[in-house]
C-alpha cells in the first residue's frame, strides 16, 4: 500500500541535510520503494513530503541508511513524522511525459 510520509525536522539546517543527501546518497542509490521526494526549509527547520511504495520500504530506509548518518553527523533530536495511506496521486509534469496515470489505493 502506497504512504505518504510528512516529516518536521525541528533545527535542521540546510547544510546538514546537504550532507545528509551526499552521505546517504538517496539520488544515486535510490532506495527501494521510493517513489517522490521533496524538502523545504523555514526558520524552525526542515519539512519534507515523500510517497514510498509501503510503510516498510520507508522504515528500512530509516533504519538501515538514513539514521546511521543522522548519529555521525551528531543531529541528536529525532523528526515528527507523519504516514498517511496514500488515495490518489496526480504529476502534471510526470503526466506531460508518460501520459495521464491516476493511482488509487
Amino acid at each position: 500500500m502506497p504512504i505518504l510520509m510528512q516529516m518536521f525536522w525541528e533545527g535542521v539546517t540546510s547544510g546538514e541535510y546537504e550532507k545528509l543527501r551526499s552521505n546517504v546518497n538517496w539520488e544515486g542509490n535510490t532506495p527501494r520503494g521510493a517513489i517522490f521526494h521533496t524538502s523545504a526549509f523555514d526558520r524552525n527547520g526542515i519539512h519534507v513530503v515523500d510517497l514510498w511504495e509501503s510503510e516498510s520500504d520507508f522504515n528500512t530506509f530509516i533504519d538501515k541508511r538514513l539514521m546511521p548518518e543522522v548519529k555521525k553527523l551528531g543531529i541528536k533530536d529525532l523528526p515528527q513524522i507523519d504516514i498517511y495511506k496514500v488515495h490518489a496521486t496526480y504529476v502534471p509534469g510526470y503526466n506531460k511525459i508518460f501520459g495521464n496515470v491516476k493511482q488509487t489505493a
